[in-house]
């Protein structure tokens, strides 16, 4: 039953449950009533039935009648009531003007005993033929004959009671099934109108999973801020973010292909001069086949860097958030001053660099840096010079050479960008691009400026993280000397 319920559409099942809902509020409210009416209509049986036992001269005049005493019939029961008298022992004593006799039980019995004999006995019964009758026994005296005791009954017929009941019962009965059915079709009604955006939500996603059509979007009210909206506006923002990735991949990709093929190429080009010469038997000039060589293993070591670049680039964020921890900058600038001092051995690389520590991936931020002193090795002149700072999470690279044109700094950190007059130089345009995604990942930020004096001015901001306690002196190998 229970998976029943559960494969049936969302709408339904909160008819299902505003109905139930409903059916047992309406069930607890009419048998409520039910129950209210009753005892109303009880209180009034009995009330008529205290009237009648209060009429002057009716008990008497049937305790007189049963001890065999003159009656008194001045006033009679009407024919629709029940009078009779009992014994412990024998018949019931009926007044000729009777309804009928009433069925006596074990409790009328207890009556004559003394059992309640101030306030009397009230109960549900029947007659001889079965009907349903309302009673009342009440101890009337002794019988002066036995000296036992002698209690009367009164009773009045439930009929009309019973039937006012069952016509209440079917009315109760009636409104609820109406009620129940008008709250399942109002429950289904909101739960369409309350779901349709949920129906917009579910064809846009089964229209992105079927077109990959990532454009798609669903209206939402500006004013409206419940579950659905957030949702839709969640989807929205989702597809935009999934679109906006797709671009980038494409133009990625169209990009890393722009630029593998003028190497692979070039590499094409000189690989079939030596194949040829060989082939043909006609050797190249000793130069001219070191100068291939040379060009090969010079596109090789471009393609090498360019693979490489683009893997970095490619790395997801979760594979960045495992390695991220908490590092000395002024390490990791000195590990890439070395290698830049390498790459430029005839420039004068000075540094200045102050204690400061952030939370990033120790690799691709030293890489950063990398890419930001090859730039400045790269574009100064011979016999230059760079400046390095660090201090208070701030890191300047400054370089002597010829600057950036402000016409190009907007564009510097784009991929695959390259200034016109340094296309001739080595390199792949995405250096400064993964500058820019490392620090951003590092929670800093990056720019370059042209130096007053010329040259260019990069700049790195880091958030500073909390110094890392000191690691404990490794003991185990021996106690103190």
């Amino acid at each position: 039953m229970m998976r029943r319920y559960r494969s049936l559409p969302i709408r339904s099942r909160l008819a299902l449950l505003v109905a139930a809902a409903v059916a047992f509020a309406v069930a607890a409210v009419s048998v409520t009533c039910w129950f209210i009416v009753q005892g109303k209509l009880y209180e009034q049986v009995d009330a008529g039935l205290k009237d009648m036992m209060r009429r002057p001269g009716t008990a008497q005049a049937l305790l007189g009648r049963c001890t065999q005493t003159p009656l008194d019939n001045s006033q009679t029961p009407r024919r629709n009531d029940y009078v009779q008298a009992i014994k412990e022992s024998g018949a019931p004593c009926v007044d000729p003007t009777s309804a009928g006799t009433v069925k006596v039980t074990e409790a009328d019995r207890e009556v004559i005993r003394g059992a309640n004999a101030k306030v009397g006995f009230v109960r549900n019964g029947t007659d001889e033929n079965g009907n349903a009758v309302r009673v009342l026994t009440l101890y009337l005296g002794v019988d002066t004959n036995d000296g036992r005791g002698v209690a009367v009954l009164f009773a009045t017929p439930l009929k009309g009671t019973q039937s006012t009941l069952n016509e209440l019962a079917l009315i109760l009965l009636l409104v609820s099934g109406v009620g129940v059915v008008g709250a399942g079709a109002a429950g289904l009604t909101v739960a369409r109108a309350g779901l349709r955006p949920v129906d917009k939500l579910t064809e846009a996603v089964e229209h992105v999973a079927r077109t990959e059509d990532l454009t798609i979007r669903i209206p939402v009210e500006e004013d409206s801020d419940d579950e659905v909206a957030r949702l839709s506006r969640s989807f929205n923002s989702m597809t935009s973010s999934l679109a906006s990735s797709r671009e980038m991949q494409q133009q990625l990709i169209a990009d890393a292909g722009h630029e593998l093929r003028t190497p692979l190429t070039s590499l094409r080009t000189n690989i079939e001069l030596l194949t040829r010469s060989e082939e043909t038997g006609r050797p190249i000039p000793e130069a001219d086949r070191k100068a291939l060589l040379a060009s090969v293993k010079a596109q090789m070591t471009e393609l090498a860097a360019l693979i490489g670049d683009l893997q970095e680039l490619s790395r997801s964020e979760g594979q960045r958030g495992e390695r991220v921890q908490v590092i000395a900058l002024e390490d990791t600038v000195e590990s890439a001053l070395r290698r830049a001092r390498l790459r430029g051995p005839e420039l004068t690389i000075t540094a200045d660099l102050q204690p400061w520590y952030v939370r990033a991936e120790p690799a691709a931020l030293e890489r950063a840096v990398v890419n930001i002193l090859d730039n400045a090795v790269k574009f100064s002149p011979d016999g230059g010079s760079v400046e390095v700072r660090l201090g208070e999470g701030v890191l300047t690279v400054r370089d002597h050479g010829p600057g950036i044109p402000e016409d190009e700094l907007p564009h510097v950190f784009d991929r695959f960008w390259r200034s016109p007059s340094a296309r001739a130089l080595p390199g792949s345009g995405l250096g400064l691009s993964i500058v820019a995604r490392t620090v951003q990942q590092a929670g800093g930020e990056v720019t370059l400026t042209r130096a007053q004096d010329g040259g260019t001015v990069a700049t790195v901001r880091l958030p500073g993280a909390p110094t890392p306690p000191p690691e404990a002196p490794d003991t185990a190998a021996g106690g103190v000397a």
